[in-house]
């Protein structure tokens, strides 16, 4: 063996080591989180956020610098502190397109027949009130936090990071509530997916207005492009990806051979809506819903695929956010007053504007809210703003802070506030049915209510 060759090998080790120990702190903790949170009634994405706040610059850098050191930005022989970050960075991605993909396998369509119209309503209001109250936010803030940034794209991103919807958080939520397949379910994951796809556009949009390059040709392309993506998959793709999805099922499973082909074909979709520039989760997502129909075939990939991307990809991605966040930059009672503002600027503009899409599309008061509830939660999609946002040089550190804790504080409300608005509705009996209630307490609870119910109805 060459000394060129055992050179390599040897960066390749130095460099997978502390990758590993990165992946098993971040794995472990967020595990822990996930189930700590649980305990409080709280979905475990939030403790993995919570996790990598702990575990960032904001706790462990400060109570302990040299462990955060040695950990996370350790000196490496041939390998930089960025380049490892970049490998956290990957997988994490990689996780969120076998999610997303997973989300669209839930996705039921039945629905959409009837409630089309309201999820493109609610998707809607969902993004022009909060998007308008977060424009106006950013001029209010301007010269207080980013005096050094042109108003214009401050504006811009802070009003689009407030009026977004994250479909892998929300899905996430949606599946440990067990409402996934719900009416209601149904019509707010539609919405949010309507919402992402706008986001896309408008995120596209909006860089390119600060890079002083907009181009309406380029934009319409872009949609031309997407419109295109839909329809081939529905029209040509669909059916023969039904068929042979159906025919993969062998005894309620699937061989090794077709998952191949499945990711295959989840990567080929992703790649497509990548060089698009809607990002890759959008095709992931679009070909789950397509083979959503396929029952037993939907049933067995869930069987294959879900635990591990829960357990393995998806703690990184959320880790990884909470890690890059420093909560030290809101050095002054103001900042932490105008972080505040954030929040409930953000709450109050997608809830308020899709609870109201939803009461006047027709849904009960508190069908609507539950809707604007779920509607509230961020993610995936706020932090891609928000760190673009930080490397085109118009949110500075301080207003990446108030806006990553702002998706965790929507994401943290988003559970208990459906909790205590879900009585009464289609709801209730599927998530007290839930995993996340307690399983069997949850169906004896539901049992006993029916039961109940019964017995009154004769008397």
């Amino acid at each position: 063996m060459t000394p060129t060759l055992l050179f390599a090998i040897a960066d390749v080790e130095a460099v997978l080591l502390p990758i590993l120990i990165q992946l098993g702190i971040i794995i472990v903790a967020a595990r822990a989180f996930g189930i700590l949170f649980r305990k409080v009634g709280q979905p475990s994405v939030v403790g993995e956020i919570a996790a990598g706040i702990v575990l960032g610059p904001s706790v462990l850098g400060r109570g302990f610098p040299h462990a955060f050191q040695a950990v996370f930005q350790p000196a490496v022989h041939g390998a930089s502190t960025e380049l490892l970050g970049w490998i956290l960075t990957m997988l994490s991605q990689l996780g969120l397109i076998f999610l997303l993909f997973l989300i669209g396998l839930e996705f039921d369509f039945s629905h959409l027949r009837w409630h089309g119209r309201s999820a493109l309503a609610i998707s809607l209001a969902g993004i022009a009130l909060p998007f308008a109250l977060g424009f106006g936010l950013a001029y209010f803030m301007h010269e207080r936090v980013a005096a050094d940034v042109a108003p214009l794209g401050f504006a811009l991103f802070l009003g689009t990071a407030l009026s977004i919807t994250a479909i892998p958080v929300l899905g996430r939520i949606m599946m440990e509530l067990g409402i996934t397949r719900t009416r209601l379910g149904t019509v707010t994951i539609a919405a949010a997916a309507v919402d992402d796809a706008l986001g896309w556009i408008l995120l596209a949009a909006i860089a390119a207005v600060v890079r002083h390059s907009f181009e309406l040709g380029g934009t319409l392309l872009m949609v031309a492009e997407t419109l295109g993506f839909c329809l081939l998959m529905v029209c040509v793709a669909r059916p023969v990806l039904l068929a042979w999805a159906r025919h993969s099922v062998r005894d309620g499973n699937v061989s090794v051979n077709t998952l191949v082909v499945l990711v295959a074909l989840l990567f080929s979709c992703a790649i497509v809506t990548n060089l698009i520039g809607i990002f890759a989760v959008f095709g992931a997502f679009f070909l789950g819903a397509i083979l959503s129909s396929a029952s037993e075939f939907r049933t067995a990939v869930n069987r294959r695929l879900r635990d591990f991307v829960t357990a393995f990809f998806l703690p990184i991605f959320f880790t990884c956010s909470g890690l890059r966040t420093d909560v030290a930059s809101l050095g002054s009672g103001e900042l932490w007053l105008l972080c505040g503002l954030v929040s409930i600027v953000a709450i109050a503009g997608k809830f308020g504007g899709c609870g109201l899409a939803a009461w006047l599309s027709g849904y009960a008061v508190r069908e609507a809210a539950c809707i604007g509830a779920l509607m509230n939660t961020r993610g995936l999609m706020a932090l891609i703003v928000i760190n673009l946002g930080k490397d085109l040089g118009v949110v500075p550190d301080s207003v990446y802070c108030m806006l990553i804790l702002m998706a965790l504080v929507t994401t943290a409300v988003t559970t208990p506030a459906v909790l205590r608005l879900m009585r009464g509705t289609e709801l209730e009996p599927y998530i007290m049915n839930s995993e996340f209630i307690g399983g069997t307490k949850g169906r004896d609870r539901v049992n006993e209510e029916t039961a109940a119910s019964a017995h009154d109805a004769q008397c």
